[in-house]
């Protein structure tokens, strides 16, 4: 497998450290020197007259911006919200939806931690139940469609959750479909779409769940706390703000938006992420990233003994993360995990994701326009003789 012709000067647009092989876009992203620069504009702006930036003309940039991304994925700005991230997004649906004693919240095992925390959280208030239905990594849609409908408790499953693509696992379900069967049963479905912007083709108004929420920092190249939370028809006056702030009584998007004194600075440089992005070339970045991450799958992968069919395929051509399993034993808990990246980045000098998950460890890889063939190479070199000091 040969990997992918670099996108020429792309390198040079980001200010990471050279000594580095930052192998993991996928937790935090990273942001091009040109947005990093219009975000430090907008704040010296602020800093010039902070009373002006704040009072005079905040609400129509932030709306101009919120038209400008939900624009690019295919969702209602007038049904839409800039939000400072995913987990956020998700504890204000939870609140909105108002589960009650006797209801029941439905998580796919693949569901973010912090997701199924703040589940578990809500539910622990009102008497709710927190439910995981088990996703087999690799199943074919129509497996995960059939288990997904098939734990829906019609009367009692309140809210069902769902990825759009794993964090842990990398792994793209087919949220439509999923949305689909739920609403069959007049189930609302929250889709967590945390890694979506960016990385996949989004048309938030075709997969039609009743939230959707995904980041832009980490993909579309956007400063992070930088978010997009759609609902559907019906829902915006349903929406209970977590902060109460004087925009409370202009409803959804104004009340959930406006915060006080909140940096705003990050939403309004988003369109600049985006701008990069499409100067790169949106199609050839999601076929250069995706190709990318699966040189470094095979390449890591075979240098840990591992055939192609042991190595997990992600479920949707432009995903540009990759997961390889670790040896037996290793990495099987979150804390072991974290102490396994942290000893990666220190001895090698290169960043990664290690997640536990199905009772194993993982490492995930990501592909991103600044990373080189050679980065996953060394890597692939230097992990199996670290992974065996362990033992």
């Amino acid at each position: 497998m040969s990997p992918p012709s670099p996108i020429a000067g792309a390198r040079l647009l980001f200010s990471l450290d050279p000594a580095v092989s930052y192998l993991n876009h996928g937790s935090y992203g990273a942001v091009p020197i040109s947005v990093q620069r219009t975000q430090q504009r907008l704040r010296d702006e602020t800093e010039a007259n902070p009373l002006k930036f704040f009072a005079q003309g905040l609400h129509d940039r932030v709306a101009h911006t919120r038209r400008h991304l939900a624009a690019f994925l295919g969702a209602d700005p007038e049904r839409s919200a800039l939000v400072p991230n995913t987990t956020a997004a998700v504890s204000l649906v939870l609140q909105s939806v108002r589960p009650a004693s006797g209801d029941e919240i439905l998580l796919t095992d693949h569901a973010y931690g912090a997701v199924a925390l703040a589940v578990r959280r809500q539910c622990r208030r009102v008497g709710a139940t927190a439910r995981t239905v088990a996703v087999p990594l690799g199943a074919p849609e129509a497996e995960i469609v059939s288990r997904i409908r098939g734990a829906l408790r019609p009367g009692r499953t309140k809210l069902l959750i769902v990825d759009q693509l794993t964090s842990a696992t990398a792994t793209a379900l087919p949220v439509g479909r999923i949305v689909a069967a739920a609403r069959e049963h007049d189930i609302p479905v929250l889709v967590d779409a945390a890694h979506a912007p960016g990385m996949l083709p989004v048309d938030v108004a075709a997969i039609g769940a009743d939230f959707w929420v995904g980041n832009l920092h980490k993909w579309a190249f956007a400063p992070r706390g930088t978010a997009l939370l759609s609902v559907a028809p019906g829902w915006p006056r349903r929406m209970d703000p977590l902060v109460v702030s004087w925009e409370q009584d202009s409803g959804f998007p104004q009340s959930v938006e406006f915060q006080g004194t909140l940096d705003y600075t990050s939403w309004l440089s988003a369109p600049a992420g985006l701008f990069v992005l499409r100067t790169l070339g949106l199609d050839e970045v999601r076929a250069h990233n995706a190709a990318l991450a699966a040189y470094g799958q095979r390449v890591v992968g075979e240098a840990l003994g591992l055939a192609p069919a042991d190595l997990p395929e992600p479920g949707a051509a432009a995903v540009s993360m990759r997961i390889v399993p670790l040896p037996a034993g290793v990495a099987t808990t979150f804390p072991e995990a974290r102490a396994l990246r942290q000893h990666i980045a220190d001895k090698l000098a290169v960043e990664t994701a290690i997640n536990a998950w199905g009772g194993r460890g993982w490492l995930r890889l990501s592909g991103q326009v600044y990373n080189r063939p050679d980065e996953y190479e060394r890597l692939a070199e230097r992990l199996p003789p670290l992974l065996q000091g362990l033992r």
